[in-house]
């Protein structure tokens, strides 16, 4: 689904600017947000991108998708595949960002997805859990900063998405060591692992010391550009988008040091006392990312020259320069910062992850997200199921019942929208007996037709049908149609005649019912038809086309019939593949005919 609203969008934005390329697009902004379709393109291009970032409420897929292998869920979940909304967002921030839809919209649905989520990491009891909904409420925070969009916010955005992709594929990397050694992710259950897996123990240290924004890691510098973009945002709303993202960060610290530090400290289980280190390339890789995130905090002016400086630059389509700096001396983000870490770290320690309070917040599953999209899920089914039951069922007479009616509403609401119908009957022709006469014998064998019980009768009575509009052919001087309806009626008779001879007796497959509606629907359907015929003969006619096959019938085709020359000359390739496909069907006639099945084929 949310491919497919982005594609939309993208297309609606195409035709909009009159171009699909980015920085075309740019150029145009004016013109493309000043649309009456903008806010519809927005919308569009918003839903694809926080359905693919796991934004609230369309984030329950990627917990779901936490059973992929760690490795997998590192590179994905971390740094890759989920950052791909938040780089959409980001790369369309230009054209379609710095108007108010764009800010509150992305602000509202960010601020509530890293509150949600960093609420319920606090719950979970698996350390992958912990992780989704951690990762949850960080790309919540990525989207909260691009909707704020000012030049803090986006300079916050560039650092913290390293910051993230840092600390966090870390520990999902120790978290694949600690499930590989011990076989269990389960939080009330693993602790005390430092003994025994000091490397992964340092490595998760550190992570969780970057995650919780500690000074001298990646993790600090970018919590304090977050406060900084709040802090600096517009005066009716910053005290209240400081306070979420403090909140947040508070939460995010305590699930930091559930998925770091839990797991290695207290005693070791006697159970996990044969656990041995794993080999060098599990165990380094997860301890590299973490030296790093401590690095990077320590030079972070290496990282705002090389990575956050050109990722701001692209963002707000114009140069930007900035210098990060680990002290900014002490001010109200300083406070901001010690006051998160010291509320985190005391909510790590009361909060106890257990069984317990999992089950507590399992409990609201009925007014979640994926319960409700469930929910419609299962209605789509049974709405599918029921329209392939009516529309699909197998029966030819169905099918041709729908297609009838679908006709039926098409012509109709095409004579509706051409006004009221006036018959001029000076300008029609008188009508004569023989005419009277042959329509006469044409109704009464239809009547026929459909009262009959005797299937030969049917066929023949519809033979008369054919020949009656025969002569009407003839009355109005067309002797060649006439006898073109003439030559495939009787092989149509023919040919019916030697095939229902060999079927059974009529099945009686309609009742009265039935068959009232069948006849009100060939009722409507020829009044209908007779409508168009009567607006026909009030159009203005040109006889360009029919002049041009006179006029050179004999001189171009050396043909005297001008409707033969036309199926033989000028539309030959017409003709021509009407007759493979009719002789392609008359060997799949003959096929049949000639095909003898096997005792067992025909059990």
């Amino acid at each position: 689904m949310g491919g497919f609203f982005l594609l939309t969008g993208f297309i609606l934005l195409g035709n909009i600017a009159g171009t699909y390329h980015i920085t075309a697009l740019i150029g145009k902004v004016s013109i493309i947000q000043q649309h009456p379709l903008f806010p519809l393109v927005f919308g569009l291009v918003a839903l694809g991108a926080i359905t693919k970032s796991a934004q609230f409420p369309f984030h329950f897929w990627l917990p779901g998708a936490m059973k992929a292998p760690t490795p997998v869920s590192a590179y994905l979940h971390s740094a890759t595949m989920v950052k791909a909304g938040i780089y959409l967002l980001a790369r369309f921030s230009p054209i379609l960002g710095g108007n108010p839809i764009w800010m509150y919209s992305l602000m509202a649905i960010g601020g509530l997805t890293m509150l949600y989520a960093a609420f319920h990491s606090l719950f979970r009891t698996d350390l992958k859990g912990v992780l989704a909904y951690s990762t949850i409420s960080a790309l919540g925070i990525l989207v909260f900063l691009l909707g704020l969009g000012t030049k803090d916010a986006i300079i916050a955005a560039s650092v913290f998405i390293l910051v993230h992709a840092l600390y966090k594929a870390a520990l999902f990397l120790i978290t694949g060591i600690i499930d590989h050694e011990t076989g269990t992710r389960d939080l009330t259950v693993l602790r005390g692992l430092r003994r025994v897996l000091m490397p992964v123990a340092i490595a998760g240290f550190l992570a969780a010391l970057s995650s919780a924004g500690i000074p001298l890691t990646f993790g600090f510098i970018g919590k304090d550009l977050i406060y900084e973009a709040t802090l600096h945002a517009t005066p009716d709303l910053f005290l209240y988008l400081t306070v979420a993202a403090v909140v947040t960060n508070i939460l995010l610290v305590s699930a930091g040091f559930m998925a770091g530090i839990k797991p290695f400290m207290g005693k070791l289980p006697e159970q996990f006392n044969t656990i041995h280190l794993p080999y060098k390339a599990m165990w380094i890789p997860p301890l590299l990312l973490a030296i790093l995130g401590v690095v990077f905090g320590c030079i972070p002016g290496l990282v705002g020259e090389w990575i956050a400086g050109p990722t701001a630059t692209s963002i707000l389509a114009k140069p930007e320069t900035f210098h990060l700096k680990i002290w900014h001396g002490f001010n109200l983000i300083l406070l901001l910062s010690a006051i998160t870490i010291a509320a985190g770290t005391l909510l790590y320690f009361i909060n106890r992850p257990s069984e317990k309070k999992l089950a507590w917040i399992v409990n609201f599953n009925k007014i979640s997200p994926e319960y409700i999209i469930q929910l419609c899920a299962q209605e789509i089914v049974l709405f599918s199921t029921f329209f392939t039951n009516k529309m699909h069922n197998g029966y030819l007479r169905s099918y041709l019942l729908k297609i009838i009616l679908f006709a039926e509403l098409l012509i109709a609401y095409q004579l509706y929208l051409g006004g009221p119908l006036h018959i001029k009957w000076e300008t029609l022709s008188p009508v004569s007996f023989y005419e009277v006469t042959t329509v006469c014998i044409l109704i009464g064998a239809i009547v026929l037709t459909i009262r009959t019980s005797s299937r030969l009768t049917a066929v023949v009575a519809t033979s008369v049908v054919g020949y009656a509009i025969c002569l009407i052919f003839v009355f109005y001087s067309a002797p060649d149609l006439a006898m073109t309806q003439f030559t495939i009626d009787t092989l149509t008779v023919v040919l019916f005649v030697l095939v229902l001879f060999k079927l059974p007796s009529f099945l009686n497959l309609a009742n009265r019912r039935t068959i009232i509606r069948d006849a009100v629907v060939a009722i409507v359907f020829g009044i209908l038809l007779s409508m168009v015929a009567l607006r026909v003969l009030h159009e203005p006619t040109t006889t360009n086309i029919s002049d041009f096959y006179g006029d050179y019938a004999y001189v171009l085709a050396k043909g005297k019939n001008v409707v033969n020359v036309i199926l033989v000359d000028f539309r030959g390739f017409d003709t021509m593949f009407e007759i493979v496909v009719l002789s392609i069907a008359a060997l799949g006639v003959y096929s049949l005919l000639k095909l003898r099945l096997k005792s067992s084929d025909k059990e």
